[in-house]
């Protein structure tokens, strides 16, 4: 999985949602700005596939537009968002009645000298990544995705998994062993690099 820098919280305050919480479609809009990425990032690391996780961020932002209302504040407004992601997530699985693969990604990569060959074999170790975390079990996919794709703590994981803090580290153990063991034959293709 590419390593990539934790999004910074975007800047929706409490009155931006107090906002839509009363129809403001413009509060909205702002509202979709600041999160229609990290949804759509979610749901495509979840589902696997683009075109579907266009589909669910779609939805999701339908519902919401109707469900802030239902936001109380007793939470952090992104984890009660997630929440929505992760159950949108599992009704999609549920919906379709199957794990979607993420494609073959075609084996182990050479290292070549050249720059571009570097990283052209960077992407498809990438593929390779992105395919073993699709073929993850949701209940280990999704802790997976929440700490290293979104960057949230264990506890923040526990709350929109409705989970407890033991109960991700133990999941986060278990896709970590199962990434391992699929991943095994990368570890000659790095070497070098």
């Amino acid at each position: 999985m590419e390593r990539r820098a934790v999004m910074a919280e975007p800047t929706v305050d409490r009155q931006v949602i107090k906002a839509c919480q009363h129809g403001d479609r413009e509060a909205f809009r702002l509202l979709f700005e600041a999160y229609k990425d990290r949804v759509f990032s979610i749901a495509v690391y979840s589902l696997g596939d683009r075109a579907v996780a266009d589909d669910v961020t779609q939805q999701i932002f339908l519902k919401l537009f109707t469900a802030i209302k239902q936001f109380r504040g007793d939470s952090e407004f992104t984890t009660w968002l997630y929440r929505m992601v992760v159950n949108a997530c599992h009704d999609e699985r549920r919906r379709t009645k199957r794990m979607t693969a993420w494609g073959d990604a075609g084996g182990q990569a050479p290292y070549e000298k050249k720059p571009q060959e570097r990283q052209y074999a960077r992407q498809e170790i990438a593929a390779v990544v992105q395919a073993a975390i699709g073929c993850l079990k949701p209940n280990f996919r999704m802790p997976i995705l929440l700490k290293y794709v979104e960057g949230l703590s264990y506890d923040e994981i526990a709350e929109v998994m409705g989970c407890s803090k033991g109960t991700v580290a133990s999941r986060l153990n278990r896709g970590h062993a199962e990434l391992a063991k699929r991943l095994a034959h990368l570890r000659h293709s790095v070497v070098g690099e």
